[in-house]
């Protein structure tokens, strides 16, 4: 093989290199810049925004904005979130696989979505439903037991801070610092496919900030 086949060949396996991905550990976004940068990722760009120092959710469609690293497996998730709209309908996904969302043909046809991860959604379904799922957003209408509150609804132009907590086979979500839901799972989702944090949501907007991710000792 002569030498410039062998340069050839250096440069192709160069341009090939894959960038390892950064391991599971702490992560802080306050979204003061202009762009979301290389830490985020979605299928649906154009329904993330930073406006005024927040990220901006407005038409998402169930195609959420992944963070492009793990989180770790005991996890705090700590981060502030303000509805716009009457239907609030705020939601997040946690332990997911930093690539699902929901596909174009059941957004058209309204098909009820299946996410890789747990989904906390707070006042859903027209601020009349907040709920804690694992992967399927409709699983309280089908299995007792699921998670869910229909005391509580969502203020708009309210500022609420989220907390989310996993312990080993256990969820809690509280809401200003009280609890607000929790889940227990025999088989929680964890490792490769199940270690992606995700802002998300349907039409409402939503603005959210000063995100915090640190693992549990």
């Amino acid at each position: 093989m002569n030498a410039r086949l062998l340069f050839v060949l250096g440069l192709l396996a160069a341009g090939c290199t894959r960038h390892p991905t950064p391991p599971a550990g702490p992560f802080q976004d306050d979204f003061d810049r202009a762009e979301l940068g290389p830490n985020w990722h979605s299928h649906n760009p154009g329904a993330y925004r930073i406006i005024d120092g927040e990220l901006d959710i407005k038409l998402a469609h169930n195609q959420p904005l992944w963070l492009a690293r793990p989180i770790p497996r005991d996890v705090r998730i700590d981060f502030d979130c303000t509805p716009l709209d009457p239907a609030v309908d705020m939601k997040v996904e946690v332990f997911g696989d930093g690539e699902r969302h929901e596909s174009a043909a059941d957004i058209a046809r309204d098909a009820q979505y299946t996410a890789s991860g747990y989904v906390f959604i707070f006042g859903g379904w027209h601020n009349q439903l907040s709920t804690l799922v694992r992967k399927l957003e409709h699983q309280w209408q089908y299995q007792r037991g699921v998670p869910t509150r229909r005391d509580v609804r969502g203020v708009p132009g309210r500022r609420y801070h989220w907390t989310i907590v996993r312990r080993g086979q256990h969820v809690e979500w509280d809401i200003d610092g009280q609890p607000f839901l929790q889940l227990t799972d025999p088989h929680p989702l964890a490792g490769p496919g199940h270690d992606r944090f995700g802002f998300d949501g349907w039409e409402s907007e939503v603005r959210c900030d000063n995100l915090k991710i640190v693992a549990l000792k």
